[in-house]
């Protein structure tokens, strides 16, 4: 597995709305997706960093904290990997996602390196 860039980060919190707030406010992150719940900004190299609130749908294992994810060169052979090193993969896999608990107990997810990723709303 060849990791190249950081791409992504996500945060499930009880504060989400206060989050977001600091994400556009504070931060200065332009808000490219909302919906009841759920807010995505853009990085300025086109990645997203996106929060959710503890009542958003199918993000229920990120309870570690915010996660991280990975860019990978390989994508399938990456998700391959993990499953051969017997790491726990976690939730429904997107088609450019694989979220996984690594040794340390944490959440963190492997995305595909390609300029057109989106998440699961499309963004």
């Amino acid at each position: 597995m060849k990791v190249t860039n950081l791409g992504w980060l996500g945060t499930r919190t009880e504060r989400a709305e206060e989050l977001a707030v600091f994400y556009a406010d504070v931060l200065g992150l332009p808000l490219v997706h909302h919906e009841p719940g759920f807010w995505v900004y853009q990085l300025p190299n086109g990645r997203h960093v996106e929060v959710f609130d503890t009542t958003y749908p199918d993000k229920d294992h990120f309870t570690t904290g915010p996660v991280a994810g990975f860019v990978v060169d390989d994508f399938p052979g990456a998700v391959a990997e993990l499953e051969a090193a017997g790491i726990e993969l976690l939730g429904s896999p997107g088609g450019s996602w694989q979220h996984f608990r690594a040794p340390d107990g944490n959440v963190y997810e492997l995305i595909p390196d390609r300029p057109d990723h989106t998440d699961a709303t499309g963004v």
